[in-house]
């Protein structure tokens, strides 16, 4: 049974509908429907989710990039990921210029391909570099030759060798170099109308700066797009990257050469007769046959050690260790 109003309640009510202030038919509210825009032609197939995923991505990708292609370039190699976006193919295509350097690449198990552009301006740059001069880029513009290709083939497969690394925590990927295009023209290795995602970074060699677009269609990562999220991605890097870091660090250690001296002893003698030493001289030091020595590595006091003898060369024989905080 419904609420039973006062007279005064309906007194009010009469009021102001007499006066037009309420209107019995509207009484109840109903709430608006908020409608949404859907492009057939372009739909969103990737989420804000997953193209943040794809920069954390790249950004370990660029900085694989800056810390290697200085080793080839010999010049210094700054490279940041500027954005990403959803487009399709075809307007990324249609934004190519000419001459373009484009890498086709095959990524197993992922279907499809990943398309990297480079700018002409970096790409003369780095050829400029790679033949011995200072790493300028042309004035005018024009085609690449069949030797500029070869070596532009070369750091391109060094590029793409390092592609495994960042995209270890979403898949063990396997790519490679298929092919290098020049004429935007021919470069519909996709459907025009396939929804793509592309990767933004910017390359400055020297005072040269360039964009690198890495072009990603969705088929390609239509089997993994459920792990294309921050949290996913966030997960796996911590449970795998204390080995990985740790690994690669002892082996960085294990290769580096230190210097390692015994001091057999002090001794003073005056500046005259050190300048008449000739060989036969003895000169006495302050420590006895049996005394232990100082081993130093580097610049630290390391070990106790024994002299002694290897075959036909002199060594030492560790009696105890320093340990010091």
């Amino acid at each position: 049974m419904g609420d039973v109003l006062s007279q005064s309640e309906i007194d009010n009510l009469l009021s102001q509908l007499s006066a037009g202030e309420f209107d019995p038919d509207g009484s109840v509210d109903t709430a608006e429907k908020s409608v949404k825009e859907y492009d057939f032609a372009r739909p969103s197939k990737f989420s804000k989710e997953h193209l943040r995923t794809l920069v954390f991505i790249f950004e370990h990708y660029a900085r694989l990039l800056a810390t290697n292609l200085p080793v080839y370039l010999r010049k210094n190699v700054q490279v940041e990921v500027l954005h990403s976006e959803a487009t399709t193919y075809s307007e990324f295509a249609n934004a190519l210029s000419n001459p373009v350097i484009l890498g086709i690449i095959s990524a197993d198990p992922l279907n499809g391909n990943f398309i990297i552009e480079v700018a002409d301006s970096i790409g003369f740059a780095m050829l400029d570099r790679m033949l011995g001069g200072g790493g300028n880029p042309l004035e005018k513009s024009r085609d690449f030759t069949d030797i500029e290709l070869s070596i532009l083939e070369k750091i391109l497969m060094i590029c793409t060798e390092h592609l495994i690394e960042p995209w270890q925590s979403v898949v063990d990927i396997s790519p490679r170099l298929e092919q290098i295009e020049t004429n935007s023209q021919f470069a519909q290795f996709i459907s025009p109308n396939e929804m793509t995602s592309i990767i933004t970074m910017n390359i400055k060699i020297g005072s040269v700066e360039g964009l690198m677009n890495v072009c990603i269609p969705f088929t390609c990562l239509e089997d993994v797009i459920d792990k294309l999220n921050t949290k996913y991605w966030y997960a796996t890097l911590q449970s795998s990257s204390d080995n990985i870091y740790r690994d690669a660090i002892e082996s960085a250690i294990s290769k580096a050469s230190i210097p390692v001296r015994a001091l057999l002893g002090h001794s003073m003698i005056s500046v005259n007769d050190f300048v008449n030493l000739s060989p036969g001289d003895i000169i006495k030091l302050d420590t006895k046959v049996d005394d232990e020595l100082e081993v130093y590595v580097g610049n630290l006091k390391k070990f106790y050690a024994l002299p002694g003898a290897s075959s036909e060369s002199y060594a030492m024989r560790i009696t105890s260790v320093i340990r010091e905080e």
